[in-house]
């Protein structure tokens, strides 16, 4: 095996993507050696909001792990907390809203691999 078969979520660093929001790529194709999908987590700090964005090829799951919000997806206003798991199709606009007064925490699985170039600002 060539490439990383396991990431510990503490030694993968933080990057910004373009909705705003930080994460760290748990696997992706570029360094991992998956093939079709990208898992990462999402930090939304309390008060914050992600850029309302979508994704032309890639479905998205988010699964929140921590924290609350609020979701918007494709015009609809939705409460979301750890243990909720949203399903974003492709071409949905969405963005998400931290509340209450700790960082809202999403696992994000993305198939195809998420990709900045895929990611249209609203």
């Amino acid at each position: 095996m060539s490439k990383m078969a396991k990431t510990r979520l503490s030694d993968v660093a933080v990057y910004t993507t373009r909705d705003g929001s930080e994460i760290r790529e748990l696997m992706h194709p570029a360094v991992h050696g998956n093939r079709s999908q990208s898992l990462a987590e999402a930090i939304v700090q309390p008060g914050q909001q992600t850029h309302l964005h979508r994704h032309r090829l890639s479905e998205e799951l988010y699964h929140v792990t921590r924290g609350a919000g609020v979701m918007v997806l494709a015009g609809e206003t939705l409460s979301i907390a750890a243990g909720d798991t949203v399903l974003i199709p492709p071409g949905s606009a969405h963005c998400v809203t931290a509340t209450g007064d700790a960082a809202l925490h999403i696992l994000c699985c993305c198939s195809p691999a998420y990709s900045h170039d895929d990611t249209e600002l609203l």
